[in-house]
């Protein structure tokens, strides 16, 4: 028996610093096109990304409860597993490592590629963009095998970085209002407002906000977990709604409407590149601000997901490979490793698709983790130091959000991605009964 545990290292700022580098990313830059095409308007738009905030709100109350109560490696399979259900436990990770974490790194390669893309054209072909995000991912996977504590430290010089240049959008959009300069933000051309719209809309504003709940998956790994996890939880979110209402509003004083749902899915909105007095190097420099924000998430992807398979592998449940813990480094090496080689045969694929698979598949996780709270506030040992208000409403409210953004879903993505998607998830049966099996003939790690 194996008796290597991981070591508690990440402080408040570490930790801080993971969920906002790992939530604020490409999504905003991405989505505020898709999202402006979706609601025909900007400030409707402003609205949706208000909402879509909004509706997290009661989502970090039930985590950062049950993170404070459990705070173990691969927080939410801890959770459904003790709530009585291995299989759906099972099945989150699995649907996770196949659906929505490891494309979470194929995806924010191709960004990284496409923001640099800027200063070299050839990056814009895919194979090159595809070669040149394998090699980030693989840069970074050497990193975190190393050491979580290191990863931690690149992460808050990464988010810092990466703040800077997307407040400075705020300040300049800000200044093309007070001057008279913006002639876009106005209710001219709006769509009917409906609930159709509505969903759409909150639903192509998921990637941009996902991300929070994913520092769970190293809970073992933080110092003092019981009040730094609800403190950076609740922190976060907060933090990163009024960003990305101020970075909206920002974009769209800077670059007119019709160009801005313009622009090609999957592709950047570059507000600087229509400032007349800076000209291309402005645009070079939000190139760059873009491709370090990339950095950051795909730093923060690396440290908290490979954690996930780890703790289901510890538990047998899981190919045993997962659940190798580095001698030296404590970090659950192979898993890393495993997750990143997965990430890059996924470059194979197409980004919209990659988007819808990324969507439908976190929210159904989702789902089963905010149930799982039912039963495990009848156990004896659910002790959390955080308890969340009125938190069989805010649960209720948090499964129900994860139903309508599914249904959102298969209205703002391609039909085959959520299909195949569906599919993958199915996958995971014949494997939970294969493990099973093996559990019970003794072949645990």
């Amino acid at each position: 028996m194996n008796l290597l545990k991981p070591k508690r290292q990440l402080t408040l700022l570490q930790t801080s610093s993971i969920i906002i580098g790992q939530v604020i990313g490409s999504g905003i830059f991405i989505n505020i096109p898709i999202v402006a095409a979706i609601s025909g308007n900007i400030w409707i738009a402003v609205i949706i990304w208000f909402l879509g905030g909004l509706l997290w709100l009661p989502q970090i109350f039930i985590l950062a409860e049950m993170g404070s109560a459990y705070p173990d490696q691969g927080g939410p399979y801890q959770f459904i597993n003790k709530a009585g259900s291995p299989f759906l436990a099972f099945l989150y990770t699995w649907t996770a490592f196949l659906t929505s974490d490891t494309p979470t790194l194929s995806i924010i390669g191709l960004l990284a590629a496409d923001a640099l893309s800027y200063f070299f054209p050839g990056l814009g072909f895919d194979l090159y963009a595809k070669i040149f995000a394998a090699s980030l991912i693989l840069l970074f996977t050497i990193i975190q095998i190393r050491s979580v504590k290191l990863g931690g430290n690149v992460q808050v010089v990464l988010t810092i970085a990466k703040l800077m240049p997307l407040f400075a959008v705020v300040i300049i959009g800000l200044f093309f209002i007070l001057n008279g300069s913006s002639q876009h933000l106005s209710f001219a051309g709006s769509k009917p407002f409906t609930l159709h719209l509505l969903t759409a809309g909150i639903a192509a504003t998921v990637w941009a906000y996902a991300g929070f709940l994913n520092i769970l998956y190293t809970s073992g790994e933080i110092l003092n977990p019981q009040k730094v996890l609800p403190k950076s939880l609740i922190g976060s979110v907060l933090f990163v709604m009024l960003a990305y209402i101020l970075i909206n509003i920002g974009t769209a004083a800077i670059v007119p409407f019709n160009d801005l749902i313009s622009v090609e899915e999957g592709k950047f909105v570059n507000p600087f590149s229509y400032i007349d007095s800076t000209g291309w190097a402005a645009g070079g420099i939000f190139a760059i601000a873009v491709f370090i924000s990339m950095l950051g998430v795909l730093n923060s992807s690396i440290i908290t997901q490979p954690r996930l398979e780890y703790a289901m592998s510890r538990d047998g449940l899981f190919f045993k490979l997962f659940g190798h813990l580095h001698k030296k480094h404590l970090t659950p090496d192979y898993s890393i490793i495993i997750q990143s080689i997965a990430a890059i045969l996924l470059l194979a694929g197409n980004l919209g698709d990659l988007l819808g698979y990324f969507t439908l598949s976190y929210v159904l996780q989702n789902a089963l983790v905010y149930g799982s709270i039912f039963n495990l506030r009848k156990r004896t040992d659910y002790n959390p130091s955080f308890k969340s208000p009125f938190w069989y409403i805010m649960a209720v409210l948090s499964i129900v959000i994860q139903l309508y953004l599914a249904y959102g879903a298969f209205l703002a993505y391609p039909l085959g991605g959520l299909i195949a998607c569906l599919a993958l998830i199915l996958t995971g049966l014949p494997l939970y009964l294969y493990f099973m099996e093996r559990r019970k003939a003794g072949h645990v790690f």
